[in-house]
């Protein structure tokens, strides 16, 4: 399916400002970029770059005052994820290289300390998809999907004390219990056609079967539909905007849709 994606914010700097954004889709396994735009008012240079995720990044100084960022791309993506229950889980030694990154605790996931909650979850399911769509199902029953309960520090321990977060509190549980049974396991952030309501939105994958598969806890069943922009081990590594000047950068009236084209 062709889905057509925007993004449109605005951002304030008080004095000039060097910032690295990541809201641009690039070509891959499970997607093909067919058209793009992307527009700065006032207009600055900018140039490109591929993170050490395989991310594409764009690093510019904002001038002093209000720029305006503006992304549009339509994208051929899957219509439906793929399901594989029957997916075993990866032999550590046959992982690839890259995906033992993904094994690891990091500032999100502290997954050396929830091991015991994730075996008491997997509850002797299979090792492989089964486990990690357990997890899935688990969080998607037992957390309440809020506004306001989470902050940029909440980790996923933090999340399941609440009992409550956000799409990427959702995710940074699943990899973090994932990893705790030696699932690698990477956050995805991106567009959802049909979320409601319409926002960036972040999922997780789980490397089984000798490959990712998607899983996405908010949903409450395998939905295709998606644009990724970035991957990364949580949300520390896949910021749209990190900003890197002397006082904060200001982020508002940010838009986003997601929309079926027709071929």
């Amino acid at each position: 399916m062709q889905l057509t994606a925007t993004c449109t914010l605005s951002v304030t700097s008080a004095a000039g400002c060097p910032i690295v954004a990541m809201l641009r889709p690039r070509n891959g396994q499970a997607q093909q970029v067919l058209q793009e735009s992307y527009g700065l008012q006032p207009w600055v240079a900018s140039a490109d770059y591929i993170d050490s995720y395989g991310n594409l990044c764009q690093r510019l100084v904002l001038p002093p005052g209000s720029t305006q960022i503006a992304v549009a791309a339509t994208v051929e993506v899957d219509a439906d994820i793929a399901v594989a229950p029957e997916a075993g889980a990866t032999a550590l030694q046959e992982l690839p290289d890259y995906a033992l990154l993904y094994l690891l605790q990091s500032r999100y996931c502290p997954s050396d300390k929830m091991a015991e909650r994730a075996l008491g979850i997997v509850n002797g399911a299979p090792p492989g998809y089964a486990q990690v769509e357990q997890i899935r199902a688990w969080i998607h029953d037992n957390l309440e999907y809020q506004y306001g309960v989470s902050t940029a520090t909440t980790d996923a321990l933090d999340t399941l004390a609440h009992g409550a977060g956000v799409c990427r509190d959702f995710a940074h549980v699943g990899i973090a219990l994932c990893r705790s049974l030696r699932i690698p396991a990477r956050i995805v952030v991106g567009y959802l056609h049909g979320l409601e309501p319409m926002d960036l939105h972040a999922w997780f994958e789980a490397f089984v079967g000798d490959r990712w598969y998607t899983f996405d806890a908010t949903q409450d069943a395998p939905r295709g539909g998606r644009i990724v922009l970035a991957y990364g081990r949580d949300a520390a590594d896949v910021a749209f905007i990190s900003d890197y000047g002397d006082t904060p950068l200001e982020v508002s009236d940010m838009q986003v849709s997601v929309s079926a084209s027709s071929v």
